[in-house]
């Protein structure tokens, strides 16, 4: 029987071009530089196969057993319409199916709107709402240290 599904999404607004957030987020050698020391190192464990951070790179964050792999899954890079980079994780983990985008969309004003969804399944019955929680805090500390370190 297959577990419950969960979804949590993290809203930012900053100052930073959309490029420039994009960049930060699709490449996975820099996670550490911007997101530290939450994730404490970052790098390519594969390239993708059009361009380095693009659809089937492999970012590996953290250390040993505690570090994760994921794979890009969506690339999109758009000046007007905004820009798009989705993921799946990678290896077992205490929870299944887990995918994640992360949407920059430019506004009128100069601004850019971060949207940060990610979706998955629980394995043990009863844990969703606990991971929930937990991913959406740990996302919601990324973007804002994503939009503060973009913004300097």
């Amino acid at each position: 029987m297959a577990g419950k599904s969960f979804a949590f999404e993290v809203n930012r607004t900053s100052s930073a071009p959309a490029s420039t957030l994009f960049g930060l987020v699709a490449d996975g050698s820099r996670w550490s530089e911007w997101a530290g020391p939450l994730i404490p190192s970052s790098s390519w464990a594969r390239r993708g196969a059009l361009e380095d951070a693009g659809v089937g790179a492999v970012r590996k964050l953290g250390v040993g057993p505690l570090g994760v792999k994921e794979e890009t899954t969506a690339y999109e890079q758009d000046a007007v319409g905004g820009y798009r980079h989705a993921y799946k994780l990678l290896g077992l983990a205490p929870i299944s199916g887990y995918h994640a985008e992360v949407r920059f969309a430019p506004t009128a004003d100069g601004r850019t709107e971060i949207s940060w969804r990610g979706e998955f399944t629980e394995r043990v019955p009863g844990t969703g709402r606990i991971f929930e929680k937990a991913l959406g805090s740990v996302i919601g500390q990324l973007a804002t240290r994503l939009t503060s370190y973009a913004e300097r």
